[in-house]
């Protein structure tokens, strides 16, 4: 099993930046890569971006692309998800999980992944 945990959330105005980070631990994980999801209250949890194993390829939801970037350290087992250009909207708890399934459509939906992490709250104040 493995274990993720993310940390880096906080509270920034719009317009500000966060760096969050997962890192995983325990058995090491057989995953096609890892991904982000958010929910925020009261809405389904969606889709942020994902990126392979190989770090080679990334995909992200189109209400973040060119703000967020999806990035990999193999060696510290690490996932990061730099966020600039934060909005209002980007509020959410943000969770990370490993892509277990060959993806077959855009966007992925929470059940290609799995071991999920705790999550770590991103707040945006306008």
């Amino acid at each position: 099993q493995v274990q993720l945990v993310e940390s880096g959330g906080g509270l920034v105005q719009a317009g500000g930046s966060l760096r969050l980070s997962c890192a995983a631990s325990g058995r090491s994980f057989s995953g096609y890569g890892m991904g982000w999801f958010r929910q925020a209250p009261g809405k389904e949890r969606e889709f942020v971006a994902t990126i392979n194993k190989s770090g080679t390829s990334t995909y992200y939801a189109d209400s973040v692309k060119g703000r967020f970037t999806i990035s990999a350290d193999n060696a510290k087992n690490t996932v990061y998800l730099q966020m600039n250009s934060l909005k209002p909207e980007d509020t959410a708890v943000y969770y990370c999980a490993v892509r277990e399934k060959i993806l077959l459509r855009y966007p992925p939906v929470p059940g290609d992944f799995g071991s999920w992490g705790q999550g770590t709250q991103v707040t945006v104040s306008s």
